[in-house]
């Protein structure tokens, strides 16, 4: 009587099928997990600042700055310094925690019962490109340093204050040997700013701008300006507008005339970033800093004239290129935090870093 097939001997090879599909199975998890340890992209993790976000994007942060929050997750030193009028003393404004918070309540004791103003904006990264007024007493210059105490506002749950910029305040750094990308080597930045205090003066920017604080001709800049200025005429609407600072003009787009994909912003906190290859390409980007995604305003060829560039590596904040050394800043506008970094940032680390702004909590 022939045996039943289920009782027939198994051949050797259909007997280790179950045992290799068993181990593929475990090989392609253990290959799965590995690529999620290794695999380059930007940090999301909790705790992780802007500058951590673009560290691990490979566009590491060169200068950022902050007077509301630590902008990496392990930075526990100054911020930006006060300066009293009762008695000209200073003192380091740092953060509660490390890559916490502005201490607030420490500024609120030191500046009681008399008036502060903002003297140096700490530089985060390591490479020592702090910002100090362009003025007597800070830099050099015919400026003067941003009143302490002019806004409020609670960033993570906590009270913590602006640089906010009037006509006659700036800041700079010659960052050339600090790190600061110079030429044509490609460079990123982004600030968060406000939509609610801004005008049409020359001109409210942060980023890269020249050493010799004059003007000296195309692609001598490459900074974020965020105004109301519409330099070459043609515009829609009243803006404010994320433009970029390439000196001899403010462009909208890859050229002169008008870039119909630009669109104002308008709400209280506004994320504004910049990037550059520094010979053919660079892209604008825009956003409400308390919620959505960025929206991507221009993304293109380099206007005519401005290939290759040729940044100087300064760093300026709150006015143009070619200010405060003889002359005073025209323009008015608020900087909460921003960072400028080597290399050109990726779509998903300047993703990345608008949740990081988002997540912040800004109110």
């Amino acid at each position: 009587m022939p045996s039943s097939p289920d009782l027939l001997p198994r051949p050797p090879s259909a007997a280790r099928r179950p045992m290799a599909a068993a181990a593929a199975c475990v090989a392609a998890v253990l290959t799965l997990l590995l690529a999620a340890l290794t695999w380059p992209v930007p940090a999301s993790a909790a705790g992780a600042g802007p500058c951590d976000i673009y560290a691990s994007g490979g566009t590491p942060c060169v200068a950022a700055h902050s007077t509301v929050r630590a902008l990496y997750s392990a930075y526990d030193g100054a911020l930006y310094q006060v300066r009293r009028s009762s008695d000209n003393a200073t003192k380091d404004i740092g953060v509660m925690t490390a890559g916490g918070a502005a201490d607030a309540a420490a500024q609120d004791s030191f500046c009681a019962a008399t008036t502060c103003v903002i003297t140096w904006v700490y530089d985060q990264s390591g490479h020592g490109n702090k910002l100090g007024y362009q003025g007597p007493g800070g830099i050099g210059g015919s400026d003067t340093a941003a009143k302490a105490t002019s806004e409020s506002l609670s960033v993570a749950g906590s009270k913590a204050y602006s640089l906010y910029i009037n006509p006659g305040n700036s800041y700079w750094r010659d960052g050339h040997l600090t790190g600061v990308p110079t030429g044509s080597t490609p460079e990123g930045m982004y600030m968060v700013t406000s939509g609610t205090h801004v005008n049409n003066g020359c001109c409210f920017d942060y980023g890269n701008s020249e050493t010799t604080r004059k003007a000296d001709g195309p692609g001598a800049m490459d900074a974020i300006n965020f105004s109301t200025s519409c330099w070459f005429g043609g515009c829609s609407g009243s803006g404010p507008w994320i433009q970029a600072d390439l000196e001899w003009g403010l462009f909208p787009g890859g050229s002169s005339s008008w870039n119909p994909n630009q669109r104002a912003f308008t709400s209280k906190f506004v994320t504004a970033t910049l990037k550059n290859n520094g010979t053919t390409r660079f892209a604008m980007k825009g956003a409400n800093a308390q919620s959505g995604n960025l929206a991507t305003l221009y993304d293109g060829s380099l206007p005519n004239g401005y290939n290759p560039m040729k940044k100087q590596g300064a760093i300026i904040l709150g006015s143009g290129g070619d200010c405060c050394n003889g002359n005073t800043n025209l323009s008015a506008g608020t900087f909460y935090e921003g960072a400028i970094v080597s290399g050109y940032p990726s779509d998903a680390t300047e993703n990345a870093v608008q949740a990081n702004v988002v997540a912040a909590g800004y109110r």
